[in-house]
Protein backbone atom coordinates (compact mmCIF):
# COMPACT_ATOMS: atom_id res chain seq x y z
CA UNK A 1 0.00 0.00 0.00
CA UNK A 2 1.76 3.60 -0.83
CA UNK A 3 2.41 5.69 1.86
CA UNK A 4 -0.59 7.92 0.87
CA UNK A 5 -3.28 5.63 1.43
CA UNK A 6 -1.63 4.29 4.49
CA UNK A 7 -1.55 7.96 6.09
CA UNK A 8 -5.64 8.23 4.62
CA UNK A 9 -6.53 4.89 6.44
CA UNK A 10 -4.99 6.19 9.93
CA UNK A 11 -6.79 9.15 9.36
CA UNK A 12 -10.23 7.50 8.88
CA UNK A 13 -9.64 5.30 12.20
CA UNK A 14 -8.77 8.10 14.46
CA UNK A 15 -11.35 10.39 13.05
CA UNK A 16 -13.80 7.87 13.67
CA UNK A 17 -12.50 7.32 17.09
CA UNK A 18 -11.73 11.10 18.19
CA UNK A 19 -14.26 12.93 15.79
CA UNK A 20 -13.02 15.87 13.41
CA UNK A 21 -11.28 18.44 15.95
CA UNK A 22 -13.03 21.82 16.02
CA UNK A 23 -11.22 24.70 14.59
CA UNK A 24 -12.26 28.94 15.32
CA UNK A 25 -14.46 30.50 12.92
CA UNK A 26 -11.62 33.26 12.50
CA UNK A 27 -7.71 31.83 12.51
CA UNK A 28 -5.76 33.58 14.49
CA UNK A 29 -3.31 35.63 13.38
CA UNK A 30 0.27 33.87 12.49
CA UNK A 31 2.67 36.00 15.15
CA UNK A 32 0.22 34.75 17.70
CA UNK A 33 0.63 31.42 16.47
CA UNK A 34 4.19 31.72 16.55
CA UNK A 35 4.74 32.88 19.71
CA UNK A 36 2.14 30.89 21.49
CA UNK A 37 3.91 27.90 19.62
CA UNK A 38 7.50 29.29 21.05
CA UNK A 39 5.88 29.14 24.59
CA UNK A 40 4.33 25.64 24.05
CA UNK A 41 7.86 24.01 23.86
CA UNK A 42 8.79 21.58 26.76
CA UNK A 43 5.61 22.19 28.61
CA UNK A 44 2.08 21.35 28.79
CA UNK A 45 -1.16 23.59 27.17
CA UNK A 46 -1.93 24.87 29.88
CA UNK A 47 1.17 26.42 31.71
CA UNK A 48 1.79 27.56 27.59
CA UNK A 49 -1.66 29.40 27.51
CA UNK A 50 -1.41 31.14 30.76
CA UNK A 51 2.18 32.59 29.52
CA UNK A 52 0.39 33.94 26.39
CA UNK A 53 -2.74 35.28 28.23
CA UNK A 54 0.13 37.09 30.52
CA UNK A 55 1.52 38.69 27.57
CA UNK A 56 -1.91 39.98 25.95
CA UNK A 57 -3.15 41.19 28.88
CA UNK A 58 -0.19 42.87 30.07
CA UNK A 59 0.53 44.57 26.38
CA UNK A 60 -1.26 46.43 24.06
CA UNK A 61 0.92 45.02 20.84
CA UNK A 62 3.80 42.90 19.85
CA UNK A 63 5.75 46.17 19.42
CA UNK A 64 5.58 47.02 23.40
CA UNK A 65 6.65 43.28 23.84
CA UNK A 66 9.68 44.02 21.40
CA UNK A 67 11.00 46.97 23.77
CA UNK A 68 11.02 44.35 26.94
CA UNK A 69 14.49 43.83 28.07
CA UNK A 70 14.77 39.71 28.22
CA UNK A 71 14.32 39.51 31.80
CA UNK A 72 11.01 41.58 31.70
CA UNK A 73 9.73 39.57 28.86
CA UNK A 74 10.93 36.15 30.98
CA UNK A 75 9.15 36.73 34.23
CA UNK A 76 5.69 37.60 32.67
CA UNK A 77 6.32 34.15 30.42
CA UNK A 78 7.73 32.37 33.80
CA UNK A 79 4.77 29.85 34.28
CA UNK A 80 6.05 28.24 30.55
CA UNK A 81 9.31 27.51 31.77
CA UNK A 82 12.42 28.18 29.90
CA UNK A 83 12.16 31.46 30.69
CA UNK A 84 15.69 32.77 28.76
CA UNK A 85 15.30 30.42 26.06
CA UNK A 86 11.99 31.72 25.08
CA UNK A 87 12.23 35.35 25.72
CA UNK A 88 15.29 35.25 23.60
CA UNK A 89 13.41 33.25 20.45
CA UNK A 90 10.78 35.81 20.78
CA UNK A 91 11.99 38.99 21.08
CA UNK A 92 14.64 38.15 18.43
CA UNK A 93 11.39 37.11 16.58
CA UNK A 94 9.71 40.42 17.03
CA UNK A 95 12.97 42.80 16.19
CA UNK A 96 13.89 40.72 13.47
CA UNK A 97 10.33 41.26 11.66
CA UNK A 98 10.98 45.01 12.48
CA UNK A 99 14.30 45.46 10.79
CA UNK A 100 12.78 42.96 7.93
CA UNK A 101 10.11 45.12 7.01
CA UNK A 102 9.55 47.80 9.48
CA UNK A 103 7.00 47.22 11.43
CA UNK A 104 5.54 43.79 13.28
CA UNK A 105 3.32 42.10 10.58
CA UNK A 106 3.43 39.12 9.56
CA UNK A 107 0.87 39.42 6.55
CA UNK A 108 3.37 39.38 3.98
CA UNK A 109 3.45 35.75 3.88
CA UNK A 110 0.11 34.56 3.12
CA UNK A 111 0.87 35.22 -0.99
CA UNK A 112 4.00 32.78 -0.25
CA UNK A 113 4.38 29.32 -0.76
CA UNK A 114 4.12 26.66 1.81
CA UNK A 115 8.28 26.20 0.79
CA UNK A 116 8.96 29.75 0.80
CA UNK A 117 7.02 30.49 4.19
CA UNK A 118 9.28 27.76 5.98
CA UNK A 119 12.20 28.47 4.66
CA UNK A 120 11.68 32.50 5.40
CA UNK A 121 11.00 31.93 9.34
CA UNK A 122 13.07 29.51 10.55
CA UNK A 123 16.08 31.49 8.91
CA UNK A 124 15.28 33.81 12.39
CA UNK A 125 17.00 32.30 14.82
CA UNK A 126 15.10 30.59 17.64
CA UNK A 127 12.64 29.34 15.02
CA UNK A 128 12.34 25.77 14.26
CA UNK A 129 10.62 24.13 11.53
CA UNK A 130 7.75 22.58 14.28
CA UNK A 131 6.91 26.38 14.86
CA UNK A 132 7.18 27.64 10.95
CA UNK A 133 4.67 24.51 10.33
CA UNK A 134 1.99 25.26 13.39
CA UNK A 135 1.96 29.05 11.05
CA UNK A 136 1.28 27.34 8.26
CA UNK A 137 -1.49 25.10 9.35
CA UNK A 138 -3.31 27.15 12.44
CA UNK A 139 -3.04 30.40 11.00
CA UNK A 140 -2.72 29.94 7.26
CA UNK A 141 -4.81 26.52 6.88
CA UNK A 142 -1.98 25.13 4.74
CA UNK A 143 -2.32 21.62 4.14
CA UNK A 144 0.60 20.63 6.40
CA UNK A 145 1.16 18.71 9.30
CA UNK A 146 3.69 19.61 12.11
CA UNK A 147 5.48 16.53 14.09
CA UNK A 148 5.77 17.19 17.74
CA UNK A 149 7.34 14.59 20.12
CA UNK A 150 3.41 12.91 20.44
CA UNK A 151 3.44 12.80 16.24
CA UNK A 152 6.83 11.43 15.96
CA UNK A 153 6.36 8.45 18.28
CA UNK A 154 3.22 7.89 17.21
CA UNK A 155 3.79 7.97 12.96
CA UNK A 156 6.57 5.62 14.05
CA UNK A 157 5.01 3.33 16.55
CA UNK A 158 1.76 2.65 14.23
CA UNK A 159 4.81 1.70 11.46
CA UNK A 160 4.03 4.91 8.68
CA UNK A 161 7.82 6.17 9.12
CA UNK A 162 10.56 4.54 10.59
CA UNK A 163 12.50 7.96 11.39
CA UNK A 164 14.87 9.40 14.14
CA UNK A 165 13.91 12.52 14.39
CA UNK A 166 10.57 14.88 14.21
CA UNK A 167 12.29 16.76 11.05
CA UNK A 168 13.07 13.36 9.25
CA UNK A 169 9.27 12.63 10.32
CA UNK A 170 7.84 16.26 8.92
CA UNK A 171 9.70 15.79 5.64
CA UNK A 172 8.49 12.10 5.29
CA UNK A 173 4.40 12.83 6.33
CA UNK A 174 4.46 16.11 4.24
CA UNK A 175 5.38 14.85 0.71
CA UNK A 176 2.65 12.15 1.42
CA UNK A 177 -0.27 13.71 3.34
CA UNK A 178 -3.38 13.64 1.28
CA UNK A 179 -5.59 16.58 0.80
CA UNK A 180 -7.61 18.65 2.97
CA UNK A 181 -6.66 16.41 6.13
CA UNK A 182 -3.91 18.48 7.97
CA UNK A 183 -5.66 19.45 11.08
CA UNK A 184 -7.55 16.44 11.85
CA UNK A 185 -4.77 14.19 11.50
CA UNK A 186 -1.76 16.62 13.77
CA UNK A 187 -4.76 17.14 16.09
CA UNK A 188 -6.01 13.28 16.31
CA UNK A 189 -2.42 12.34 16.41
CA UNK A 190 -1.37 14.31 19.25
CA UNK A 191 -5.12 13.00 21.15
CA UNK A 192 -3.66 9.57 20.47
CA UNK A 193 -0.29 10.45 22.11
CA UNK A 194 -1.56 12.27 25.09
CA UNK A 195 -4.25 9.90 26.10
CA UNK A 196 -3.49 5.97 24.64
CA UNK A 197 0.18 5.64 22.88
CA UNK A 198 2.01 7.42 25.72
CA UNK A 199 5.71 7.30 25.90
CA UNK A 200 6.17 4.94 29.11
CA UNK A 201 3.28 2.56 28.85
CA UNK A 202 0.99 3.00 26.05
CA UNK A 203 -3.19 1.25 26.84
CA UNK A 204 -3.06 -0.18 23.19
CA UNK A 205 -5.51 -2.53 24.65
CA UNK A 206 -8.24 0.47 23.61
CA UNK A 207 -6.39 1.88 20.62
CA UNK A 208 -8.54 2.93 17.93
CA UNK A 209 -4.87 1.74 15.31
CA UNK A 210 -4.50 -1.40 17.45
CA UNK A 211 -4.89 -3.51 14.30
CA UNK A 212 -2.61 -1.40 11.83
CA UNK A 213 -0.25 -0.54 14.65
CA UNK A 214 3.34 -2.13 14.19
CA UNK A 215 4.68 -1.55 17.53
CA UNK A 216 6.47 -4.27 19.27
CA UNK A 217 6.01 -3.60 22.45
CA UNK A 218 2.61 -3.28 23.09
CA UNK A 219 0.81 -3.31 26.30
CA UNK A 220 -1.96 -5.29 26.26
CA UNK A 221 -3.68 -5.42 29.66
CA UNK A 222 -6.83 -4.33 29.90
CA UNK A 223 -7.84 -0.91 30.34
CA UNK A 224 -10.90 1.27 30.95
CA UNK A 225 -11.63 3.90 28.54
CA UNK A 226 -9.39 6.87 28.78
CA UNK A 227 -10.25 10.85 28.93
CA UNK A 228 -9.07 12.98 25.90
CA UNK A 229 -8.17 16.44 26.92
CA UNK A 230 -9.91 18.48 24.05
CA UNK A 231 -8.11 21.69 24.80
CA UNK A 232 -5.23 22.72 22.12
CA UNK A 233 -3.37 26.10 22.17
CA UNK A 234 -3.10 26.82 18.85
CA UNK A 235 -6.64 26.35 18.47
CA UNK A 236 -8.02 28.46 21.23
CA UNK A 237 -5.84 31.62 20.99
Amino acid sequence: MALKDKIKKINKLLVKHFGIPKRPKKLPDPINTLIATVLSQNTNDKNSYQAYQNLKKKYKSWSEVAELTKSELEKVIRVAGLGKQKSSAILNFLKTLKKRNGKIDLGYITEMSDENILDELIAIKGIGVKTASCVLLFSLDRNICPVDTHVHRTLNRIGIVKTASPAKTFEIINKHLPDGIAHQFHTNLINLGRAICKSSKPVCSICPLLLECKYKHKNLEKSDSVNVSRFLLLDSI
